[in-house]
């Protein structure tokens, strides 16, 4: 899975870099040493669509129009309560934020396990609770170490161990959930502002994008687009709160914590999955 979205990657960035001239198929697979074939089955196994249609989704016009199309759907959404368990996206997620004396303990009394796994997007690295997922990041470029001790400045109170038993069994479930899916609980310690830019950012459906602008209106704070970004910046759940969701209102990517070209993976993977072809 993991060699498969290192050559997915390196795609991506081909197509990117030569987005105006539409690279043909053969163009693409020579980029990666692969014949044609041998890069249409990898890229539909992916995927799930042709790399053709999935250069589509690629494109600055794509992203205008979800940006367009996500604005009623959160208008919706926040009509309903922006605290509504009910109403996160698919009821896949539920956030659940560490009460404001844990806060100041920093995750005393709780036990931290972790592991890294592979996922369509390249290796994570997953730390859970008894009360839920606390940490979810792509190792793009960064070692397990680094990963350990930014975790355990954050939670400096929790104590950390080593469990990949328990971290796979729900790494298994994260990239493919279904409607009807138990939903996962997401333990987080963040501001009040924080908690509530995370839990706009359930709001948005897979598929459909948002600006940091629609963000700070959506929840009250108008003026707050550049504290939106910042604390969309430092999610500490990556996916599972799809940061990668949330670009320029001009329809440019803007900048992601684990790489561009993974933020346009994602995006594209997703509305590959969500977004019926046009007939």
């Amino acid at each position: 899975m993991n060699a498969d979205y290192a050559r997915i990657a390196t795609a991506i960035r081909f197509i990117v870099q030569n987005l105006e001239n539409q690279p043909t198929l053969e163009q693409i697979a020579g980029e990666l040493g692969l014949s044609p074939c041998h890069f249409q089955r990898l890229f539909r196994r992916w995927a799930g669509v042709s790399p053709k249609r999935f250069l589509q989704f690629l494109t600055v016009e794509h992203a205008k129009q979800r940006l367009a199309c996500s604005q009623s759907v959160l208008d919706t959404s926040y009509e309903l309560g922006l605290s509504s368990p009910a109403r996160l996206y698919d009821h896949f997620v539920a956030l659940e934020a560490v009460t404001p004396g844990e806060y100041k303990n920093r995750g005393v009394g709780l036990t931290l396990y972790y592991g890294v796994h592979p996922s369509p997007f390249g290796p994570i690295f997953l730390a859970v609770t008894d009360r839920g997922v606390c940490a979810l990041t792509f190792l793009a470029g960064q070692s397990l170490e680094a990963e350990l001790a930014a975790l355990q400045r954050f939670w400096s109170g929790a104590r950390l161990a080593a469990d990949k038993a328990i971290t796979g069994a729900i790494a298994e479930q994260i990239f493919s959930r279904v409607p009807g899916d138990e939903p996962l609980i997401l333990l987080v310690k963040g501001t009040n502002f924080q908690i509530s830019v995370w839990k706009a950012l359930l709001k948005i459906p897979p598929g459909l994008l948002c600006s940091y602008a629609q963000i700070a209106r959506a929840i009250g704070r108008p003026s707050a687009a550049r504290a939106v970004a910042q604390a969309v910046a430092t999610n500490p759940v990556g996916y599972l709160i799809p940061c990668h969701r949330v670009i320029r209102s001009v329809g440019i990517l803007g900048g992601y914590r684990w790489g561009e070209t993974r933020k346009r993976a994602l995006i594209a993977w997703e509305a590959a999955h969500c977004i019926s072809p046009s007939p």
